[in-house]
């Protein structure tokens, strides 16, 4: 059987650039659960006493998963589009691409980062796929209901928690859970794994639950954006950056200074702290990509320096959690719960800055990441 072949599509540079920039934050927001495995039995949002951990609550946790959820709905589009030009069904690749992803989604989770995302992508990815002939003025209307109706959902509860306060508290957190959890983390290759599988089932309920709706509203915002071209029209986009700084900086820092401040609490503020931010956390995602591309447009090479780790983001994904593990765990040096803040972001900083190195070196002689190679292939099946 002959398979028709179509020349690439031409890569859209900005969003190599933003994605290579998102991966910065999401290292920074995964590394402290590597760092410290067991203050997922402590419940609550890291405490605000350090100042390097309230930098990250405010700047960081829940802001740069919004911008990868983004992309991969205007990503999708291109996707489309490609799967037409080569005269074959979008549907078809669709599915095999993500099952592909979930089947990676599920080992990534499995043997090395339990907070893995793919697998929700994968099947949030099939939803994206029925709503494809949605129209960007609806895609827009129905992502913005995603967002509203769940925090005014949580702002009700917070309400009602006013009313039977004992009702709103938090459960206790379990110090000899964490304890026996920095143990597992931090002994053999088989102790991590032992952990990995107990906190696996627990994890993916609580992003596929809490995760979920906002990642399928920026899905649908990428979707509208992508069928617009927005990205790939730089005279359309390069006049809206300042007000979305404006917009974003303007409402987005205050619901994440609040985020923060209420994350430790354990009655109705932290969910209206909850609320809040699931509607001004995309804003501040925003407007951290407008400023982004205002400054890769002044400065080319910053935009240069990003794009590789763009290029091959899901390869980046995954070493990320490759390197974290033998930093941390039992899989190589098991330095979790030795480093402080300050210096799990020197950690972070090396990773991040091998991982640019590794993907511009490696994108000289080929085309795709080792991951995205695995992927393509299961997608194309050829």
């Amino acid at each position: 059987m002959t398979e028709s072949r179509t020349p690439p599509a031409q890569r859209v540079h900005e969003i190599d650039v933003v994605r290579g920039f998102a991966l910065a934050g999401i290292l920074v927001a995964n590394i402290g659960f590597f760092a410290d495995p067991g203050h997922s039995f402590l419940g609550g949002l890291p405490s605000t006493d350090d100042p390097v951990t309230t930098a990250i609550t405010i700047l960081v946790l829940t802001k740069f998963y919004v911008i990868f959820s983004f992309l991969f709905g205007y990503s999708f589009t291109l996707q489309m589009r490609s799967a037409e030009r080569a005269g074959v069904s979008v549907r078809a690749r669709t599915l095999r691409r993500c099952l592909g992803l979930f089947v990676i989604g599920v080992l990534h989770g499995i043997l090395l980062w339990v907070g893995d995302i793919l697998t929700l992508y994968a099947v949030l990815g099939l939803i994206l796929l029925g709503l494809r002939d949605i129209r960007p003025r609806k895609a827009v209307i129905v992502g913005s209901a995603l967002i509203s109706v769940p925090a005014l959902l949580l702002l009700a509860l917070a309400w009602l928690s006013t009313l039977a306060p004992e009702a709103g508290q938090a459960p206790v957190g379990d110090p000899a859970a964490a304890a026996r959890a920095l143990s597992l983390a931090t002994g053999g290759p088989l102790d991590y794994l032992t952990l990995q599988l107990e906190l696996y089932p627990m994890l993916v309920a609580v992003i596929w639950g809490f995760q979920g709706p906002m990642a399928l509203a920026m899905f649908l915002f990428g979707l509208a954006a992508g069928k617009s071209r927005l990205l790939e029209e730089p005279e359309r986009w390069s006049r809206l950056l300042p007000r979305v700084q404006w917009v974003g900086f303007g409402a987005g820092l205050p619901g994440a200074v609040l985020f923060a401040l209420t994350g430790a609490d354990e009655g109705p503020w932290q969910l209206v702290g909850l609320a809040v931010t699931a509607v001004t956390a995309p804003l501040l995602g925003a407007a951290y990509v407008a400023t982004l591309l205002r400054l890769v447009r002044r400065y080319p090479a910053a935009g240069r320096a990003l794009a590789p780790a763009g290029r091959v983001a899901a390869s980046n994904y995954i070493g990320q959690s490759v390197l974290a593990c033998l930093v941390f765990t039992g899989y190589g040096l098991a330095l979790a719960g030795t480093l402080s803040p300050l210096a799990v972001m020197g950690v972070a900083l090396v990773i991040y800055t091998v991982l640019l190195w590794l993907s511009a070196l490696w994108l000289r002689g080929h085309r795709y990441g080792p991951v995205e190679y695995v992927l393509r292939r299961f997608t194309t099946w050829s």
